[in-house]
């Protein structure tokens, strides 16, 4: 990962925005540095993962404008090669494209890039600023007004605190240009379904995910993979392991005691051969780190704390013991093939619509998750199920498809790694566990246990009322609220709600995240 900020004009304090952006140098601590370009100030902390030379420093220059990124664009060669006859390069690193694509093809690049990023922008001939972001929002986003109606851009809200007064995300797939935000891909959106037949649609989604891990495998700096032995992260681990010359270096992490997914991992990792770690954690380290979690995420949402808290242990794990910089996850499959919750939905429309609302909604949720767990230990994370072919692809099968009307979740996703021995049957067609309880239930207990510790039921309910948006509902929620408002205060508006089940649908207005309390939940915790 690396950090960026554009501040659009003169900053109104100077040592506010130096000490804005010096609370995100673990997401780039080998070089920093920031240019004024006349008309604002860009802001870059450097995580070297492509171009390892100082030449791949940014900000890049051409003539008088400037860019700073955050992101891997995926077959840049081929731009390079292409406008190498009229520009110059003078480092190995993807994002050195940016400025001449910009100067042949405006802002019509950002439809041309297979990327994960986030980028800011000055022309120097126009004088103005330009941001983007990808499609799904893998790579963070913040913006903001300051007191004199100037936007800010950063990576993170932290950044922003004391310069703008209200904090928002950056919207996934648009670009900012003349003082406007243009959607330039909406990904979610399907303009027709393909109702290829199951094999061919099968087969579709083992070659784009496949080529999918493939791109995310190229890396100057060495590359590790988070294994948690659930069906996803296993995929991507296994598909890894064929296309890499060395056994691969697979990481998990569980609770002392009930760690569903330990044993899992350990036999996907012994099945592909991978050098594999095992992570152990105790009830003292979850509750020592929560405050930490809260801080670094920026969110109150109580599924997105649970799942950060072993993911942030485990990356910190890597970045203090090992010379891994990249790693590969699992997400954003659930969001395209269904959680346990989907399978009450009532219909095909009714799926895709959820689908398409958690896709629009997941830069706030597990997206935002993997990047801040990830790069506050100084890593960068890849998500080969967040390819924008494959997600185009999938979001746009047959929804009739998609729904369990196999008695097994992610069908499709299962069938199409069936044949080729990528895992054991017995890994690949088993019930998944919701993330934080193949942590370990008792992880989630002992926070709930915590939360229950810290409020009467007076307190409670007197306590929730002074949040009207996306007002606590447990005391676990009104706990990881108090924490948040701390760091971040009065910035609720970040965070859109709670990530729920749909609770329209019959057999989901429960009043927990969890998978578990799902009444088909059934044989996944085992």
């Amino acid at each position: 990962m690396c950090s960026i900020i554009g501040y659009c004009g003169k900053p109104l304090d100077m040592a506010a925005f130096q000490k804005g952006f010096s609370r995100t140098i673990s997401r780039g601590p080998d070089d920093s540095r920031i240019l004024d370009v006349g008309q604002g100030i860009l802001g870059f902390h450097r995580l070297s993962i492509m171009g390892l030379h100082p030449e791949g420093m940014q900000p890049f220059t051409l003539n008088s404008s400037a860019v700073v990124c955050n992101g891997e664009i995926y077959g840049f060669e081929k731009f390079r090669t292409q406008l190498r006859g009229k520009y110059t390069f003078n480092s190995d690193s993807d994002c050195e494209i940016l400025l001449p694509m910009y100067f042949e093809y405006g802002v019509k690049m950002f439809a041309m890039l297979d990327a994960e990023y986030a980028c800011i922008l000055y022309d120097g001939e126009k004088k103005q600023f330009i941001a983007a972001r990808d499609p799904i929002g893998i790579r963070p986003l913040y913006y903001g007004y300051d007191e004199a109606g100037t936007i800010v851009f950063a990576s993170e809200p932290k950044n922003l605190m004391g310069l703008v007064k209200e904090i928002l995300p950056f919207p996934p797939g648009h670009y900012y240009a003349d003082g406007k935000f243009v959607c330039y891909n909406d990904i979610a959106a399907v303009d027709s379904y393909s109702h290829d037949d199951l094999d061919t649609v099968c087969r579709n989604i083992h070659d784009k995910l496949v080529a999918g891990v493939q791109k995310r495998l190229v890396a100057d700096a060495k590359v590790g993979f988070l294994l948690s032995g659930g069906l996803d992260s296993s995929l991507v681990c296994a598909i890894a392991a064929r296309e890499s010359e060395k056994p691969i270096k697979t990481y998990a992490i569980g609770m002392s005691g009930d760690a569903i997914d330990l044993k899992y991992a350990k036999q996907v990792a012994d099945f592909i051969g991978s050098d594999h770690t095992e992570v152990i954690i105790s009830k003292e380290i979850v509750l020592q780190a929560l405050e930490n979690v809260i801080e670094l995420l920026g969110t109150f949402d109580i599924t997105t704390i649970r799942a950060s808290i072993g993911m942030y242990l485990v990356c910190k794990y890597i970045h203090e013991n090992t010379d891994i910089r990249v790693l590969l996850t699992g997400e954003i499959s659930d969001e395209l093939f269904g959680y346990k919750y989907t399978d009450f939905a009532p219909s095909g429309e009714a799926f895709q619509a959820e689908a398409q609302k958690r896709i629009r909604e997941l830069h706030m949720y597990d997206v935002l998750r993997a990047d801040r767990c990830i790069s506050v230990n100084s890593l960068e994370a890849r998500v080969p199920f967040g390819d924008l072919d494959f997600v185009k692809y999938v979001m746009s099968i047959d929804p009739e498809l998609k729904l369990n009307r196999y008695n097994k979740g992610k069908y499709l996703l299962r069938h199409a790694f069936e044949e080729g021995g990528y895992l054991p049957h017995d890994i690949l067609w088993r019930e998944k566990a919701a993330f934080s309880d193949a942590v370990g239930h008792s992880m989630v207990d002992y926070l709930k246990e915590y939360a229950e510790s810290c409020y009467t039921q007076e307190e409670f309910e007197l306590k929730r009322q002074k949040y009207t948006h996306a007002q606590p509902f447990t005391k676990e929620s009104l706990l990881y609220r108090e924490i948040f408002e701390k760091y971040y205060p009065g910035q609720g508006q970040m965070i859109a709600d709670f990530w729920m089940p749909n609770k329209e649908w019959e057999g989901c207005n429960v009043n927990d995240p969890s998978a578990r309390v799902l009444s088909n939940y059934g044989d996944s915790g085992k």
